[in-house]
């Protein structure tokens, strides 16, 4: 199955689009989002020069889940996911920070902590800590957003409020989220033999409300610990299994990549461990939704059900699956669409294109929720 790292559509209404690290993200009206969760992976602050099959698919699925978990907590910007790769809401005016929250001290923590630091983001870190262990009581570190190729900066909440960043009682506000959030992280990810060790949330305002806002408790934006095992690797000062991107750092840290420029000095191991990702680890992460009883379907993609009408032939079929966005394109600007509409692919080339591959798809696999 082919990446989709990329996408360039036309929904009606459209203002603009905003091509982040990982998500493409279309303003509609200037009042609702689509954001498309692509299969682009970033380390470092910097997009990788290929995608993992099926990345942008998981990550879609696990936020969506936390968000409807979490709507007791605070509100959220989701609307409706109308596609597993991508996620509809209301447009919010984000606040310029991202919050933190750590609960063992690890990554860029442990690094900066091993280098002699003890003050992170305004926090006093207690002495005598190692690597993996859990801190009192979670911290609050936040980082700035930075733009793509730039690297987020540490913030402390003195500084935030100094530069206006958020008002001392939206502050308030978004720490309180924070800490509540992390703790129903927490409780899900015991649930399923995991530990939540750190994450980030984003936060922004609509009609002057704080509302949670982009993705929540996926891999990408959080690390995960394997409880089972977790006291033994500790004690042993060995690595934990974990869930998350720190496996892709640790490679390129490892292999040579010069990261900044895009360039790697083993080329050819890079493209092989790239393909491999995706069953090595992928799959696993799954396992961080809550109630996550059957893997999810990759044959259902966007170019299948992201408000599609499509009248193709079986070869257009074969290629939309295959994620080739040229045929899709050219089928777009044949056929309109809404992403409030029905998508559907006629019965007569389900049937054709079922025959011909000895697939079993039907026009409820297809057709828009």
């Amino acid at each position: 199955m082919k990446a989709l790292t990329a996408t360039e559509f036309n929904f009606p209404g459209q203002k603009s689009v905003y091509h982040g690290k990982v998500r493409d993200v279309y303003n509609i009206n200037g009042e609702k989002l689509v954001m498309v969760a692509t299969d682009r992976i970033s380390a470092f602050d910097v997009v990788l020069p290929k995608g993992i099959p099926f990345k942008g698919q998981m990550l879609n699925q696990i936020a969506a889940k936390f968000l409807d978990a979490t709507t007791d907590i605070c509100p959220n910007w989701k609307m409706a996911t109308p596609d597993p790769m991508v996620t509809v809401g209301v447009m919010c005016e984000g606040f310029p920070v991202e919050m933190i929250v750590r609960g063992y001290l690890c990554g860029s923590a442990w690094r900066a902590y091993k280098s002699g630091v003890r003050e992170i983001c305004g926090v006093k870190l207690p002495e005598g800590m190692k690597e993996n262990q859990k801190f009192p009581e979670p911290i609050i570190t936040p980082t700035t957003k930075a733009e793509i190729g730039e690297h987020d900066a540490d913030i402390s909440k003195e500084e935030i409020l100094a530069q206006g960043l958020a008002t001392p009682e939206e502050y308030a506000v978004l720490e309180q989220y924070t800490m509540a959030l992390f703790k129903r992280g927490t409780e899900i990810a015991a649930e399923r033999g995991l530990i939540l060790v750190d994450t980030k949330y984003e936060f922004g305002k609509h009609d002057g409300k704080i509302y949670l806002m982009d993705e929540i408790h996926t891999p990408d934006s959080s690390r995960y610990f394997y409880s089972e095992g977790y006291e033994e690797r500790f004690a042993n000062g060995e690595p934990q299994k974990q869930l998350s991107k720190e496996f892709v750092r640790e490679w390129l840290m490892d292999n040579g990549g010069v990261v900044k420029n895009i360039e790697f000095s083993t080329k050819a191991e890079y493209d092989a461990y790239v393909q491999g990702v995706s069953d090595a680890h992928l799959w696993d992460d799954y396992h961080i939704l809550p109630n996550a009883d059957e893997e999810p379907q990759p044959e259902v993609t966007i170019w299948m059900r992201l408000g599609v009408t499509v009248h193709g032939n079986k070869d257009d079929i074969e290629n939309i699956i295959q994620g080739d966005s040229t045929t899709l394109n050219r089928l777009l600007k044949r056929r309109s669409f809404d992403i409030d509409g029905e998508a559907y692919i006629p019965a007569s080339v389900i049937e054709e294109y079922n025959k011909e591959n000895q697939t079993d798809f039907d026009e409820e696999d297809i057709d828009f929720p």
